[in-house]
């Protein structure tokens, strides 16, 4: 201000972007955006809560539902009949490990030759044995799991009405079978390496392992763990914590509980009229008006969806972890930051990816399949369990779960190289299409699409009338 010429101040005295252009060397933040977006985002709703309310008055009603005392006395029965099968996978791996044992009693003398190093290669006639053994334990644990599975379908389908009881049940079925599948497909590999040991850098087992070596691992407490953990892959160890933070857990669970009403209020006040409406709809086609009701629902279905996401990954599992002083916790990564639908299902699940990824795609390509087939056959069996999931307590298997997860192969295929773009642009349109895909067209109409069948087959699963 004390200079002689205050007019002739150089204000443009280099080349500069303006902060929001493709070519701007640094990006800027969002952070003021996404306090708009979230005013935006609340006020919306408290008008679209005022405006339901004024049309429909208050639809929360624990009466109105169907609980039927048929459906809580069989949902109680299988959730303790349930684990069962997994603890007779425990006496079918602690025979087999017995035997394992056996073979190796000192003074027993093998057919197979004991190298310098400390490996042991196995005879023709030893390898046939130990397949043949693996193949008879595989069918008795095929076998134990399916009937598990199975029966608990059986029951959630002709005798239990109530879809959330028929859901629980079978959510809790579908964990145990993975779990036991885990369970013998790791236990196959280190009695493996327990009688064919092999000093190669690429077969050493984790390190981790070495605080309870094979068989030692074998036994009710290790199994009865396992079942209890937040995670779907057995392991001999995991890392613990030193103390349960109680207090914590306490937050956890009242977080639990808080967005479970809150899921429970946002279903039966806005969702449930919402797909009520659009039954006429759908039983005459009226495709502009199935899009409009489409985009209607998209909005509270997200927003269900990621009160549940938090309730489970982040609420749930992390009380569940710190009562079990599970030390890994990672049950998520930002899977919202997606910039392509394949990270999205890396990220999102890790338990049920870490299944996956251990015994299927892993192995699949170790016989070598190929990248893309092994994926498929991810896709495939993941379509099933989803159909299982959905169909089964909702007592109509029309396939639209599982056609939903099989198509998310043509988007992963389409937004793989987006994600490999050089700069940020890709990655925003590939971030773009997973939102779109994934709030406008998936979660709504699969909603949809199984409160259409329901409505046709039982008419309402509520009392009380919601007129349109």
């Amino acid at each position: 201000m004390k200079k002689k010429y205050r007019h002739v101040a150089a204000v443009h005295s280099k080349p500069r972007t303006s902060c929001l252009s493709h070519d701007s060397q640094v990006s800027p933040s969002f952070l003021g955006f996404r306090n708009l977006m979230v005013i935006v985002l609340v006020v919306g709703n408290l008008r679209l809560m005022i405006e339901n309310f004024k049309k429909y008055g208050v639809l929360i009603c624990i009466r109105c539902h169907d609980y039927r005392r048929q459906d809580l006395i069989l949902g109680a029965a299988l959730y303790f009949i349930i684990p069962c099968h997994l603890f007779l996978a425990y006496i079918v791996e602690l025979v087999a490990a017995q035997q394992a044992q056996a073979s190796l009693r000192a003074g027993k003398k093998r057919d197979g030759t004991a190298t310098p190093g400390g490996s042991y290669i196995a005879s023709d006639e030893e390898r046939r044995k130990f397949q043949s053994t693996w193949i008879l334990i595989a069918w008795i644990h095929g076998i134990n799991v399916s009937l598990c599975l199975l029966i608990t379908s059986v029951v959630v389908y002709f005798f239990i009405h109530h879809p959330l009881i028929g859901t629980l049940s079978e959510v809790h079925a579908i964990i145990v079978w993975l779990k036991t599948a885990s369970y013998a497909f790791t236990n196959r590999d280190l009695r493996h390496a327990y009688l064919h040991p092999s000093r190669r850098e690429e077969d050493a087992l984790p390190e981790i392992y070495s605080e309870c070596p094979y068989p030692k691992n074998i036994t009710l407490g290790n199994l009865t763990y396992f079942w209890w953990a937040p995670t779907l892959v057995y392991q001999p160890v995991y890392p613990r914590t030193k103390k349960i933070r109680w207090v914590f857990v306490i937050k956890r669970m009242s977080e639990v509980f808080g967005l479970n009403a809150f899921m429970w209020i946002a279903s039966a006040q806005y969702a449930a009229p919402v797909l009520r409406n659009s039954l006429d709809k759908m039983a005459s086609l009226d495709l502009p008006s199935i899009l409009e009701r489409l985009m209607k629902l998209s909005t509270i279905s997200l927003v269900i969806w990621l009160a549940g996401f938090f309730a489970l990954f982040q609420s749930f599992l992390n009380a569940l972890a710190e009562v079990m002083k599970f030390g890994d916790r990672e049950f998520y990564t930002d899977w919202w930051n997606s910039p392509s639908v394949g990270v999205y299902w890396r990220t999102w699940n890790k338990p049920v990816y870490q299944f996956m990824k251990r015994h299927v795609f892993s192995p699949l390509i170790g016989r070598g399949w190929s990248s893309g087939a092994a994926s498929i056959a991810v896709f495939v069996f993941s379509g099933v369990l989803h159909e299982l999931l959905v169909g089964i307590p909702t007592h109509n298997i029309i396939g639209a779960a599982f056609i939903g997860m099989v198509a998310q192969l043509p988007l992963i295929a389409i937004t793989a190289p987006l994600e490999k773009m050089e700069g940020i642009n890709g990655r925003i349109i590939g971030n773009c299409i997973f939102w779109i895909s994934f709030t406008l067209i998936g979660q709504p109409l699969a909603a949809l699409l199984y409160f259409f069948a329901w409505q046709a087959k039982y008419g309402t699963v509520s009392k009380q009338l919601v007129k349109a």
